[in-house]
């Protein structure tokens, strides 16, 4: 069989660019741990609260050890409940230390939401029945806003806040 010198540059392109697409996979798979996710815990989205993470108390941010916290979010009609404050007003920021390891748990109890901190790695799809978590390394300091990346209604430009590491 013969083939045409292009018809061999065009295949050799080809299986070159087959093994540079699996060696990045690979990377991205073994040394740097990005895996799809394997287990989603559910939840009953009309009784959100009655998951331990989720009641009134445990939403926003927890230290569970040195330099490691839990962020318990629960996303509904334009808005993100992050807890209360000491005097009772909604939480509208999270203050980290920088260098800081931060778990994002994430539900939702109407529709399909986005959960995004702009700047950072931290991107989920929040849906309904579903806990969504998220764990990163704040490494940089300043102010990142919280969106929701997927619209979910017509008050979706209210759904906002703000991850500040210091």
């Amino acid at each position: 069989m013969h083939l045409h010198k292009y018809e061999k540059v065009w295949i050799v392109f080809g299986l070159a660019s087959l093994v540079l697409f699996l060696l990045i996979i690979g990377f991205a798979a073994f040394w740097k741990g990005t895996h799809p996710q394997s287990h989603i815990e559910t939840i009953d989205p009309q009784n959100v609260e009655a998951h331990e993470s989720f009641q009134p108390d445990h939403l926003g941010l927890t230290e569970v050890a040195d330099g490691k916290y839990v962020v318990n979010i629960v996303a509904s009609a334009f808005h993100y409940d992050l807890g209360k404050e000491e005097d009772g007003t909604a939480t509208k920021t999270i203050r980290v230390p920088k260098g800081s390891t931060v778990l994002f748990q994430v539900t939702s109890k109407d529709v399909v939401h986005g959960f995004q901190v702009a700047g950072t790695n931290v991107n989920m799809m929040v849906e309904p029945g579903h806990i969504s978590r998220f764990e990163s390394v704040m490494k940089n300091n300043g102010e990142f806003t919280v969106v929701c990346n997927e619209y979910c209604g017509i008050g979706h430009h209210l759904m906002f806040g703000t991850v500040e590491v210091y």
